[in-house]
């Protein structure tokens, strides 16, 4: 029996990201080696799920880029910076969460167990409505509404 060090033991959960690599991003033949074959169906549908993830990610690149591109300046110094700021980070955090959301849900229907919720909706409706209030604000305060 061989002894650990104290440097050894982690806690749970809080892995070096080199260690965790492969337990963070399992590869889809990882995913697929475990459990039984589910209804193609299935496969199909939590596939399409993630394509439509990657569809709102590129969206919300293209609008982010866009806001501080091609927007003219709204009447406040810095505001297209914060909304394309803003989007292109909830553009990044839903393609990296969408892909171990996948495998999670394969993993979930090959081994008949619940699938596993995502709080990534709840987040996208929360900062989409962040963004639509700052825009509102900026529109309005560049229009004149706010006293001009």
């Amino acid at each position: 029996m061989t002894r650990r060090s104290s440097a050894d033991v982690r806690p749970p959960g809080r892995q070096p990201w080199r260690l965790g690599l492969r337990r963070q991003w399992p590869s889809a033949t990882d995913v697929r080696q475990v459990g039984s074959e589910p209804d193609y169906r299935f496969t199909l549908a939590n596939e399409r799920t993630f394509l439509a993830w990657i569809r709102t990610a590129l969206a919300l690149l293209a609008g982010g880029v866009a806001v501080v591109q091609v927007v003219p300046d709204f009447g406040f110094p810095g505001s297209r910076h914060v909304l394309g700021v803003t989007l292109v980070i909830m553009s990044i955090v839903i393609s990296t969460t969408s892909y171990r959301h996948w495998a999670d849900v394969e993993r979930a229907l090959r081994l008949g167990r619940p699938l596993p919720p995502s709080q990534v909706p709840r987040l996208l409706g929360v900062v989409i409505t962040l963004v639509s209030l700052i825009a509102l604000a900026s529109i309005l305060y560049s229009s004149g509404g706010a006293g001009r």
